[in-house]
């Protein structure tokens, strides 16, 4: 029997990581979903529709792709979608492309305003990087994400303590800031949807699922897993609120506020991870599933080809992040998040949810 952390916290560990730099990394996402709405209304949203609409849509997913053998997208998608599939390929290209926009346009302002590094190096230095752990392959991806994913807690819960002990008094005092919050539901459900968009990239990490059992509760974790280090990041920039709202990257602001240098530099340090991670692993998926369909044929996919299709999305990903991050994820993020809920969410919780109670587990399989 495979270990339990594969089995059950692996999956949700490897989404967080292939989510995080486009869901929160920088913090102008969660602004955008949900500090607008204001705090209280912001934080009902992440907890509540964001988190369910997360956990039971990768519960359905990971389920789905285990009883159907179906680990990678493309396999996954035809089985869910019929011959609509190519719709959520298109729509995932699109997303690849804006999330490592976003990513890049990230990475190059923190870098220069924490290390005075002109920002065109700091991104290219990332998508070498990213295309040197898409070129190592799924174990090494595997190993990396889970890994960080500690790193990556470790320094959430660091600038949450730190920013409760600075500004804890000035805590309660947001939260009675009060703002339009009508949309809080809707735009959870929204940032949700979005977020989940990625879980059949990820289900190259579900192999280790054995039982659907295994499936319900690695989705279950899924949700908290990754909503748990937004949740603390959220509540950090509740003291700055609204003031926090107009700024392009929110994390800079709190550390800025904070004035701790070893911090600044841990998050910065975790967050280019974090980067990497998310950058290699939506890759990976990409060649994950043209793997799948040259091994049909016959052929194999070399690790020079995907390193390859890895440098030609990241070239379109720089060229796309001079836009600048505010704009691309505004504009870019709020399209995608309807779209997915169209084409993905909703199939997902009828089709997918019939396709799995057809299927009726036997014993040991429960």
């Amino acid at each position: 029997m495979r270990s339990t952390f594969k089995r059950l916290i692996l999956p949700g560990l490897v989404f967080q990581s292939i989510c995080i730099a486009g869901g929160y990394g920088t913090g102008r996402e969660l602004v955008e979903f949900f500090l607008q709405f204001g705090p209280v209304g912001g934080l009902l949203g992440m907890v509540l529709p964001a988190t369910i609409v997360i956990s039971a849509g990768s519960a359905i997913c990971y389920e789905l792709a285990r009883i159907s053998r179906s680990y990678d997208y493309r396999r996954f998608l035809k089985l869910l979608m019929g011959r609509g599939w190519f719709l959520y390929e298109i729509t995932y290209l699109a997303t690849v492309l804006l999330v490592l926009a976003v990513v890049t346009a990230g990475i190059g302002s923190l870098m220069t305003e924490t290390f005075g590094i002109p920002s065109t190096l700091g991104s290219v230095a990332l998508l070498i990087a990213i295309a040197f752990l898409v070129f190592k392959g799924t174990e090494v991806i595997e190993g990396v994400m889970s890994f960080w994913s500690i790193v990556l807690y470790s320094v959430y819960v660091s600038i949450f303590v730190a920013s409760m002990i600075a500004f804890g008094d000035l805590l309660s005092d947001g939260f009675a800031k009060t703002a339009d919050s009508d949309g809080w539901f809707l735009s959870g459900l929204r940032y949700g949807s979005l977020s989940l968009s990625l879980i059949p990239a990820i289900l190259f990490a579900t192999t280790h699922i054995e039982s659907r059992r295994d499936a319900m509760l690695a989705g279950m974790l899924t949700g908290p897993i990754f909503i748990i280090p937004a949740v603390l990041f959220f509540i950090a920039m509740v003291p700055h609120y609204p003031a926090i709202v107009d700024r392009p990257v929110p994390i800079n602001y709190v550390l800025e506020l904070l004035d701790l240098r070893w911090l600044q530099l841990a998050f910065v340090v975790m967050l280019v991870g974090t980067f990497i991670e998310t950058g290699s692993g939506m890759i990976h998926a990409i060649n994950e599933r043209i793997a799948g369909v040259l091994e049909a044929a016959g052929k194999s996919h070399s690790g020079r080809n995907r390193s390859l299709i890895a440098i030609g999305l990241l070239v379109g990903a720089l060229l796309l992040s001079r836009f600048g991050i505010i704009d691309l994820i505004a504009s870019g993020y709020g399209a995608l998040a309807w779209t997915y809920m169209i084409i993905l969410v909703l199939p997902l919780f009828t089709i997918g949810v019939w396709k799995i109670t057809a299927n009726r587990p036997d014993h040991q399989d429960r």
